[in-house]
């Protein structure tokens, strides 16, 4: 059985907003039962799991599903934050500035400046959108290399069903050519789908495709795209809160037993293992989040990207993602 090692290392950063202490203190643990873990993750620690009592890096405080509960003799026992794996030394795949171990996990991309890009090329509508998809795909073929899990994006929110009537039809053609000419690739590169939002207000043929293509991918593992369609936070938050309200009213469960959790349970989001973007860009220089993942992006880092969404490529994502491994997440405390 392996040892418990520690290793303490007193180190000072003159760059990093660490907390008042300087003492980082590493754990390499055997591997841990399920029984022992407090996480709600169903993923156990691999072998020799590093818990880090203060992060080197400021951007990776963990998420609250990352806890576990270490036996101590000499003291008390305390609750420390740690990260799932520990940091691969194996950076080929990034550019260089990027560190594995401070990579999101989720990443909540708000595609904005697709008819702004269009017009002033003079061009139609249609071709911004057209635009925005070639660049949505050279995202997910870098998230992917990158090792990022999760990614989601704000397709159609609930307000665009007010824009012209020949944009919108314009817009379901297009999501439902793109559906169907990304099912294939998701099932040969791992990739899950899944759809958020109010699919019954989609036309009925993209509807059953988008329940298609989620039972098809549903148990691949290498990737989760997830797209917003029909949706607003607002209308996450309302249709949770409903479905609580019924199981209160026949019975399944208390009033009182309502809180954080049984709400978490209930958004949209609970199609992921990572219901929480741990970064959030908007493209075209817009600096709000416009009713997008209202609960969830709580914790989040914001980045505003002055690219319009057409434009937004590699070296822009490199910047935020740079930006990200610059912050120190305190998750409030």
């Amino acid at each position: 059985m392996v040892e418990t090692l520690t290793m303490v290392f007193s180190l000072r950063f003159s760059s990093l907003s660490l907390p008042p202490h300087n003492t980082i203190t590493l754990y390499t643990l055997p591997h841990v039962p399920n029984h022992r873990l407090r996480s709600t993750s169903n993923v156990s620690p691999p072998s020799s799991t590093l818990l880090i009592k203060h992060s080197l890096c400021p951007c990776a405080a963990p998420t609250q599903q990352q806890h576990l509960l270490v036996p101590e003799e000499e003291e008390e026992e305390e609750e420390l934050k740690c990260i799932n794996e520990a940091p691969s030394l194996e950076n080929d795949s990034l550019p260089p500035g990027l560190r594995r171990e401070c990579m999101p996990r989720h990443v909540a991309v708000i595609m904005d400046g697709n008819r702004r890009w269009a017009r002033l090329r003079d061009l139609p509508v249609g071709s911004g959108y057209e635009a925005g998809v070639k660049s949505l795909k050279t995202l997910i073929e870098l998230c992917c290399k990158w090792g990022i899990r999760v990614l989601t994006v704000f397709a159609f929110s609930t307000d665009n069903w007010f824009r012209p009537k020949v944009e919108v039809e314009f817009l379901m053609s297009l999501f439902e050519g793109g559906v169907k000419d990304g099912m294939g690739s998701s099932l040969r590169e791992n990739i899950r789908i899944s759809v958020i939002g109010d699919i019954s207000k989609l036309p009925k043929s993209l509807e059953e495709l988008i329940i298609n293509v989620e039972e098809s991918t549903k148990n691949n593992s290498q990737f989760q795209l997830i797209v917003a369609v029909s949706y607003s936070g607002r209308y996450d938050l309302v249709q949770a809160c409903q479905r609580i309200a019924m199981k209160v009213k026949d019975g399944i469960i208390e009033l009182n037993d309502v809180n954080e959790s049984l709400i978490e349970q209930d958004l949209e989001t609970n199609c992921t293992d990572f219901p929480y973007p741990d970064l959030l860009i908007r493209t075209s220089g817009e600096l709000r989040i416009s009713n997008f993942m209202l609960w969830q992006l709580a914790y989040t880092e914001l980045f505003f990207a002055q690219s319009l969404w057409p434009d937004f490529g590699e070296a822009d994502f490199l910047e935020a993602l740079q930006s990200f491994q610059r912050r120190w997440r305190r998750y409030g405390e």
